[in-house]
């Protein structure tokens, strides 16, 4: 992701700055949709594993990018919280 645009963007419900999310966090994501337990805000399954996803600062809520596109509209975000292990959270 070009960190121009990285250093821009910002939660759309919290209006925290957001980052990468890196490898161990994201392989946790993945294990926990791969159980079938993750839901996003607007109450639907998150079906598909996350290739690449962005965090807020405090770690709580995780949005995907779909193509290299981040996907910041609130109800699609995805809260840590039902993660079990979640780094940092």
């Amino acid at each position: 992701m070009d960190r121009k645009l990285l250093d821009i963007l910002a939660c759309p419900a919290t209006r925290q700055p957001l980052a990468l999310l890196e490898r161990d966090g994201l392989d946790a994501m993945n294990r926990a949709i791969a159980a079938g337990t993750v839901r996003r805000r607007d109450d639907a399954a998150q079906a598909e594993p996350l290739r690449e996803a962005l965090v807020t600062r405090d770690r709580k809520l995780v949005y995907r990018i779909d193509d290299g596109i981040p996907v910041l509209l609130a109800d699609e975000g995805i809260g840590t919280s039902q993660v079990p292990g979640f780094p940092g959270a």
